[in-house]
């Protein structure tokens, strides 16, 4: 195969992957040669042909396989041309090729830092910013800008699907944009574990610190997985107070705030509570139905002529609750179905067409888990909760598990009310709309409504 023909396939792969993808993993690849269906690529380190294989190989080989190379499987070298791996070598050979290991290595530290591939979806523009997000948009929007680190690090935490990942793509697309010099490194704390652990068995511990600590912008996403790693956790901090006392910035994002991450030792919690730490609470209605109407518009582009029902969105932004990438699953789902059988978006079609995840999605919390779990967190007893006692340290409360009850449960107001004692529905209805307006000024209120919400939903 011709230098020619394998640039074709470059030039091909970047509609595939996007520019970013490409210009970090595809681009370093030296094609070395193609023999009896293996074709062997120069990489400039393990690490790199290691992410490669997992993420990209299927791509190049279609790819080669499309242009008529009869390509069976693909193999990556770190820093030896593929020659030198088929022909011997004598003892006077030795030292050119460790010469040329390590001026590729060089090179790729000049050049690039590879880290996880970024996402060219996850933008601020495609950020759908509601009030459960949009202390976390605002925050990360400051540090996108870049300039003058004012909080160090960026602590990010929610649960599955609220949008982290999105964030932290957004902000590193945003800095690479507006700050192309910068040396600015994303990935994943499984990978950072990764590259640490590979460095110990390759005997290249000081390569990893020169390479981590010679970074402008740090960004570790889920660092909840490096709790219980002894050795992983003791790097990560001298990572962090190295960069920290350059004045780099740090962003980090976790599934639970550091003080909740079991088995993280107590001096990398206190360094990851001295910045900003930001909770992206679960979506509410309006953010779910905005999130909906933003891909439905995408999907009317894709499907033209689709046609989607009044009441649609807004069906699906109160039945799943869940996460967004449920949200966003159910609607993809919805549109194809409704392409390949020829139909229009309804009501109906979407209760058929979604039936699983409807039904998954079912509110399964009960009223009585709610009032026991306010009970626990203001310390009454649940008896009082249900029974006539009007004082106000437990008629708060009591109200909070009826708000709560509406908000988490499926259950009608009458419902409710005969599980607080037989009360009627007006009484739950006063008492919904008496914490709906006391959490919008008394923020310690606000704070245990949050709580609550998150351990009921976790």
């Amino acid at each position: 195969m011709t230098n020619d023909t394998w640039g074709q396939i470059r030039e091909a792969l970047i509609h595939r992957i996007g520019q970013h993808n490409y210009k970090t993993w595809i681009e370093p690849l030296r094609l070395s040669h193609l023999n009896e269906g293996v074709a062997s690529f120069e990489v400039p380190t393990p690490f790199f042909g290691d992410w490669v294989q997992r993420n990209y190989a299927e791509h190049i080989r279609n790819q080669l396989i499309t242009s008529g190379a009869p390509v069976e499987r693909l193999e990556f070298i770190a820093g030896v041309s593929a020659a030198e791996t088929v022909r011997p070598r004598s003892a006077s050979q030795g030292a050119e090729p460790a010469a040329q290991r390590q001026a590729v290595r060089n090179r790729a530290a000049d050049d690039e830092l590879p880290g996880a591939p970024l996402d060219a979806r996850f933008t601020f523009d495609s950020f759908i910013v509601g009030k459960p997000n949009e202390l976390a948009h605002a925050a990360a929007r400051r540090v996108a800008e870049g300039g003058p680190v004012t909080f160090n690090p960026l602590f990010l935490y929610g649960g599955v699907g609220l949008g982290k990942t999105h964030l932290m793509h957004a902000i590193a697309h945003e800095l690479r944009e507006r700050q192309p010099e910068l040396k600015v490194l994303y990935l994943s704390a499984e990978q950072f574990m990764y590259r640490f652990v590979q460095a110990l068995r390759d005997k290249q511990v000081m390569d990893f610190k020169s390479l981590f600590r010679s970074v402008d912008v740090l960004m570790v996403d889920d660092v909840q997985f490096i709790a219980g790693k002894d050795s992983t956790q003791e790097e990560f901090f001298h990572t962090f107070n190295a960069l920290v006392d350059q004045n780099k910035q740090i962003i980090i994002s976790a599934d639970r705030a550091p003080g909740e991450i079991k088995d993280l030792e107590d001096r990398i919690k206190s360094r990851l509570q001295c910045g900003l730490v930001v909770d992206l609470h679960p979506t509410d209605y309006e953010l779910r139905l905005g999130i909906l109407q933003q891909k439905a518009e995408f999907y009317r582009g894709q499907y033209r002529g689709l046609e989607i029902s009044q009441g649609v969105l807004e069906f699906l932004a109160h039945r799943i609750t869940t996460n967004v990438r449920v949200l966003e699953g159910a609607l993809t789902r919805l549109f194809a179905f409704a392409s390949l059988v020829g139909r229009e978006i309804t009501l109906d079609l979407a209760q058929d067409c979604l039936a699983d995840i409807l039904r998954a999605s079912d509110r399964k919390l009960s009223v009585e888990e709610i009032q026991r779990k306010v009970a626990e967190h203001y310390n009454i007893r649940l008896s009082d909760m249900i029974g006539p006692k009007r004082l106000r340290t437990i008629a708060r409360p009591r109200q909070v598990a009826m708000y709560l009850s509406k908000q988490l449960t499926s259950r009608s107001l009458p419902e409710i009310g005969r599980r607080f004692g037989g009360r009627d529905h007006t009484t739950i209805m006063h008492g919904v709309k008496k914490i709906e307006e006391l959490t919008a000024t008394d923020s310690q209120l606000a704070d245990d409504i949050q709580l609550l919400t998150r351990l009921l939903q976790g």
